[in-house]
C-alpha cells in the first residue's frame, strides 16, 4: 500500500509517499525560509504563492524518488487545515484533483493530527498515548486513543510556545524561525542569569501561558542597563527564556501524564511533536519528566518534527486502516480542532 501525502499548510511545500509498512519511500521539503526571513515570520500571500509555484514539481520529485506513478498509488491524502487559509487550499485542491483523476480515495488530514500521528510511523507507538504538540501555532496534550479518537487535556491560553520563540528570537534580533536562533544562542549563555517568570508553574491543570514569559523578555530587553550590543548578553537572555520555556513544559507535563492516567490508566507513553520538539534542551528535560512518571519517550527523528509530507501521508494510511475516507467537496479549514476531527469524514 501507497499513499501520497501533501503538506502546505505554512511556509513548507512538502510532499512524500509512505508505505503501510511504514516505509517512507520519499520526503521532499521545499522550505521557504528565504523568502519569509526579510518579514520576521510567514507571510501568507507569499506562501500560497510559492506553494502554487513549486508543489507540481515536489509532487513530480516525490513519485520519481519513490519510484512510483499515480497508477501505483492506493490514496492521497493533504493537510486541510488548520493553518494559512491560502496554502491549505493548494494542497487540499491538488490533492483532490489527483484522486479525481486517478479514481483514489482522498483523505482531508488535520495538521496536529498528523504531528500526533508521527510517533506511530517512527515508533510504531501502540494506542493509547499522550501526545504533547508544539509548535509555532499550538501548544496542547492530546489523549490519543486512535486514528480519529483524540481529547484535548489542556491547551494555551494566549501564545503557543513556538510563537514565544519566534517572538523573543525578534526582539534579541535574532533570525528566523526564532526557535532554532535561541537553541543556538542559549548554547553559549547562563540559564540562570535572568529571572523570568514560569506562568501556570503549578496549577492543578495542564493548560499553557506565554504570553507573560515574553512579555517580561520584552521590558528585561527595555531596560536602560541592558546591553543588547554585548553578545554574552543576548545569548544569557536566549538561555534564560529557553530554561523557563522549558521548565513551565515540564510542570505542564507532570500535570498533563496525571490526568492521562485516571482516562487511559493502561496508557505508559508520551510522544512529543511539532516543530519545537526538536529542541534538545526541551527534550532532555522531558524524558527527565517521563522517567520519573514511569513512562515511556517518544519523538519523532529532527527532520519528521517540522511540518513534513510523510507525516500527512501516514495519517491517511491510519484513516484508510479504519476506513474512513473524506468527499472531494471537504471544505479547507483554517480553524479545526482535533476533538472535531469527525466532522466530513465518511465511511
Amino acid at each position: 500500500m501507497f499513499f501520497l501525502g501533501i503538506e502546505t499548510s505554512c511556509d513548507e511545500t512538502a510532499a512524500a509517499v509512505v508505505a503501510g509498512d511504514r516505509t517512507i519511500l520519499s520526503n521532499v521539503i521545499l522550505t521557504q525560509l528565504e523568502e519569509h526571513k526579510p518579514y520576521g515570520g510567514g507571510v501568507p500571500e507569499i506562501a500560497a504563492r510559492s506553494h502554487l509555484q513549486n508543489l507540481p514539481h515536489i509532487v513530480e520529485s516525490a513519485l520519481a524518488e519513490a519510484k512510483l506513478d499515480f497508477a501505483e498509488l492506493d490514496g492521497v491524502a493533504a493537510t486541510a487545515g488548520p493553518g494559512l487559509i491560502g496554502g491549505v487550499m493548494v494542497g487540499l485542491m491538488a490533492a483532490k484533483s489527483i484522486a479525481l483523476v486517478h479514481h483514489l480515495p482522498f483523505f482531508a488530514v488535520n495538521h496536529m493530527e498528523a504531528h500526533a500521528l508521527t510517533p506511530r510511523l517512527t515508533n510504531d507507538i501502540d494506542f493509547p498515548y499522550l501526545a504533547l504538540l508544539v509548535s509555532g501555532g499550538h501548544s496542547q496534550f492530546v489523549a490519543v486513543a486512535g486514528a480519529n479518537d483524540h481529547r484535548i487535556l489542556g491547551t494555551t491560553m494566549d501564545d503557543a510556545i513556538g510563537e514565544a520563540f519566534d517572538k523573543s528570537a525578534n526582539l534579541l534580533d535574532l533570525p528566523y524561525p526564532g526557535g532554532p536562533a535561541i537553541e543556538a544562542a542559549a548554547a553559549n549563555g547562563d540559564p540562570t542569569a535572568f529571572d523570568l517568570p514560569r506562568p501556570l508553574k503549578g496549577r492543578p491543570n495542564c493548560d499553557f501561558s506565554f504570553s507573560g514569559l515574553k512579555t517580561a523578555v520584552r521590558k528585561l530587553i527595555e531596560r536602560p542597563d541592558t546591553r543588547l550590543e554585548e553578545g554574552s548578553t543576548v545569548a544569557d537572555i536566549a538561555a534564560s527564556f529557553q530554561a523557563a520555556a522549558t521548565e513551565i513544559a515540564a510542570d505542564r507535563t507532570r500535570h498533563a501524564i496525571g490526568m492521562f492516567k485516571q482516562i487511559h490508566p493502561e496508557g505508559k507513553t508520551l510522544v512529543v511533536a511539532g516543530g519545537v520538539a526538536s529542541n534538545k534542551t526541551l527534550r532532555r528535560e522531558l524524558q527527565n519528566v517521563v522517567q520519573a512518571a514511569d513512562f515511556n519517550f517518544a519523538a519523532p527523528p529532527l527532520n519528521l518534527c517540522t511540518d513534513n509530507g510523510a507525516m500527512v501521508a501516514w495519517a491517511g494510511i491510519e484513516r484508510f486502516n479504519i476506513n474512513e475516507s473524506s468527499p472531494l467537496d471537504f471544505a479547507p479549514r483554517p480553524r479545526w480542532p482535533l476533538d472535531e476531527l469527525g466532522s466530513g469524514s465518511q465511511g
